[in-house]
């Protein structure tokens, strides 16, 4: 009977000394290993360089004419604009804020005027003064209130653009100039009052800044595109404002309505008719 208690305490003293070792404690540097969201990290993006523009000379140019268009993000082929994980206009403006891109004043699109990074965001921050009502002696008061701007909000884009035939190729070519997001103006009751562009960028010297930023597609969720990528190939749905012109007018300040929808349209088959032309003749 003794020895049959104690072999029961030889077995019970390893289950017992498990039970009173002290918890493992985790490396400090465990703490900033975060799991894998996804099957493979995703470096493509990262490490992808961004190919330069093939050099191009005045002499090389037949024919060229200056757009600008708008990009509406509430139409369905624009929706990544509006991915809420990160916005367009917050990859911009994360891009001003670092100084990896400049803005330029939205006093003209001609990228003559550039800004201080906290002169391009000043309208991030928004002031309103606001009715507050005391809860012990009912008075009214105003109060000034600070708000942050909805990226949400920012829901259209103007860019401005060249077409130009390349002899040198013999190919009708575009590309991108600025691109200046577009702020709402409205009045103490909320009304529409105009709407204006908050400041512009340079799209070329924001293409390597682009590059790293992935855009939302809704036939896969492999990383592979860029939002550079989206603005070379044209992955956007636009839509033509004004043309180059002796007035320097946009089509609002010549025509209204469908006069104004086909004239952007008639403008549009004018540049992609020239090519043909010119080989047809």
């Amino acid at each position: 009977m003794k020895k049959t208690v104690l072999h029961l305490i030889l077995m019970l003293l390893p289950l017992m000394a498990i039970c009173q070792s002290p918890p493992t404690i985790l490396a400090d540097n465990s703490v900033e290993q975060l799991p894998l969201d996804g099957i493979v990290e995703r470096k493509v993006l990262r490490e992808r360089r961004v190919l330069e523009y093939p050099s191009l000379r005045e002499n090389d140019l037949l024919w060229e004419k200056k757009v600008w268009r708008l990009i509406d993000t509430r139409e369905k082929m624009n929706q990544a604009f509006r991915y809420p994980q990160k916005y367009f206009f917050e990859i911009l403006t994360e891009g001003i804020e670092k100084g990896t891109i400049r803005a330029y004043s939205a006093e003209s699109d001609d990228f003559s005027f550039p800004l201080k990074p906290e002169e391009a965001l000043s309208d991030l921050q928004q002031i309103d003064t606001l009715p507050i009502i005391n809860p012990e002696t009912f008075e009214e008061s105003l109060q000034v209130v600070v708000n942050s701007l909805d990226p949400a909000k920012v829901i259209r884009y103007r860019i401005k653009e060249v077409w130009y035939f390349d002899k040198t190729h013999g190919t009708l070519k575009t590309r991108i100039l600025g691109i200046a997001p577009m702020i709402t103006e409205r009045d103490e009751m909320g009304n529409f009052k105009f709407e204006r562009p908050m400041f512009w960028v340079y799209y070329p010297d924001c293409r390597e800044w682009l590059s790293k930023y992935p855009f939302f597609n809704d036939h896969t969720d492999k990383q592979e595109s860029s939002w550079e990528d989206l603005f070379e190939m044209r992955r956007f749905a636009s839509y033509i404002t004004k043309e180059s012109n002796v007035l320097d007018e946009r089509l609002e300040d010549q025509l209204s309505g469908i006069d104004r929808l086909m004239r952007a349209d008639q403008i549009n088959q004018e540049i992609f008719n020239y090519e043909f032309d010119l080989w047809s003749n």
